[in-house]
């Protein structure tokens, strides 16, 4: 496909992730180091995703739901350029904010001022661009002075706000968004809703992961992800109400063999005929 197509702005193609995966248990570098050594560390290939392709068009909202574990989040990571994937691609056309993990790559010892040149250095912008949207980010954090604080002294609401406040305020095209939609308090967000209907009016598009049907106030389509395969992909409604059904559905009892017949009591034989009993 080449790459001027304006409609899409997302291309996933055939995107296949494996994983080493250890057989035995290992709870620290050293432990693997020495395992290693002595050549005791068993391990596998597993296939996280298996062959995934869709497209998302400008402007779109797309959920990706499924079960825990079925690849979503690590399919947001290649989709973002976190991850490469062991064969297949994802392309981007666009400026792209990924909210993967509020407070991910933040400095414990930096403040909420410098995390903030930090984070969006990291995401592409300028000196210059990040200056211009400093006050605009300290302004929806609601941090106050606390901007200047380091972060390892912030609440984790704290460092939720920090982290939206940033992805929000940037000039992105693409939006991508992990499990993040209940941030702060109430009142918090209930302001990061309305600023996720602001940009969505604005015509950016939503990839979103989500186990919860609130993603259905930004998502016309969904994509349902089971077993690092696609099983499912569109209207939102319909496909949440399969996999609804899918998840709570009880697992049907495994067929038995039919009961033998209970056993018949033998008749008592007859008695023998006079005639009979006569005879010796």
């Amino acid at each position: 496909m080449e790459d001027n197509r304006q409609d899409v702005v997302l291309e996933v193609r055939d995107v296949t992730m494996k994983f080493n995966k250890y057989e035995t248990g290992v709870n620290s570098l050293k432990e693997l180091v020495v395992r290693a050594f002595k050549k005791n560390l068993k391990k596998r290939k597993f296939e996280c995703l298996k062959g995934v392709s869709f497209d998302v068009h400008r402007g779109e909202a797309v959920a990706l739901i499924g079960r825990n574990g079925a690849g979503k989040s690590t399919l947001l990571k290649i989709v973002s350029g976190i991850l490469k994937p062991t064969s297949g691609y994802a392309k981007r056309y666009g400026r792209i904010t990924p909210l993967l993990r509020l407070g991910a790559g933040f400095d414990g010892n930096a403040t909420g001022l410098e995390n903030i040149y930090l984070n969006a250095a990291i995401l592409g912008y300028t000196k210059k661009e990040i200056d211009a949207k400093i006050p605009e980010i300290v302004e929806f954090s609601e941090l106050g002075d606390f901007i200047y604080s380091p972060i390892k002294t912030y609440s984790s609401g704290m460092l939720a706000r920090l982290g939206f406040s940033i992805a929000v305020s940037m000039d992105s095209e693409i939006l991508l968004i992990d499990e993040i939609l209940a941030v702060g308090d109430i009142a918090f967000n209930k302001k990061c809703h309305a600023k996720l209907a602001e940009l969505q009016q604005k015509g950016l598009t939503f990839l979103i992961v989500s186990h919860g049907e609130a993603v259905k106030r930004y998502c016309k389509r969904a994509i349902w992800i089971d077993g690092g395969l696609v099983r499912e992909d569109g209207d939102i409604t319909t496909v949440f109400k399969h996999y609804t059904e899918a998840m709570t559905k009880k697992t049907a009892a495994p067929a038995t063999a039919p009961a033998a017949p209970a056993a018949q009591p033998q008749a008592k034989p007859a008695a023998p005929a006079a005639a009979d009993a006569n005879k010796k």
